[in-house]
């Protein structure tokens, strides 16, 4: 796509857009259903509907444009809200609180413009894998109530290439 595509797509509101906003994976590994999630939150969407990774690298990047929200303070997880204002929220694993920041390292901060691409947090997958109930880590939209309809990918994805999801707002 080029730049006049992208420039012509963040100046009209044109509900004619096919490809709709796209939230890149914020890490590399396997798209696995939301529903398969073993935690009862994200399986039966309660915090917002999207898809889970399960990880096969060593960091979680910004999925889109946007501005960091909340990064938790064990650096497991982190919000952000998309320059197209969808609110994201990307959770390492289940139960990785419990792990009090063990295996993480936290790079980007609170209220930091970032894009796509740009590295949040950094883990160790081989400790998280050991140590987590499961590392398959959920990337769900949070503010549904603005989401028209939600396009989920599946298969392997590669962090800040592969499109995980595909919104209509």
């Amino acid at each position: 796509m080029g730049l006049f595509d992208k420039l012509k797509r963040m100046v009209s509101d044109d509900s004619s857009d096919t490809s709709g906003i796209e939230i890149f994976a914020p890490l590399s590994g396997e798209i696995v259903a939301i529903e398969d999630v073993p935690d009862v939150v994200f399986a039966e969407k309660i915090v917002g509907d999207g898809i889970a990774i399960k990880p096969s690298g060593n960091k979680m990047v910004a999925p889109c444009d946007g501005t960091i929200g909340k990064i938790f303070e064990t650096n497991h997880a982190f919000s952000i809200e998309s320059d197209s204002g969808l609110e994201l929220f990307v959770h390492f694993g289940i139960d990785t609180v419990e792990l009090k920041g063990e295996g993480f390292t936290r790079i980007a901060q609170e209220g930091q413009q970032v894009k796509k691409g740009d590295t949040v947090i950094e883990f160790d997958l081989a400790l998280l894998e050991a140590k987590a109930k499961s590392t398959l880590t959920p990337v769900v939209i949070s503010n549904m109530d603005e989401v028209k309809e939600l396009s989920k990918q599946s298969g392997a994805v590669t962090l800040a290439q592969d499109v995980v999801l595909r919104v209509k707002k």
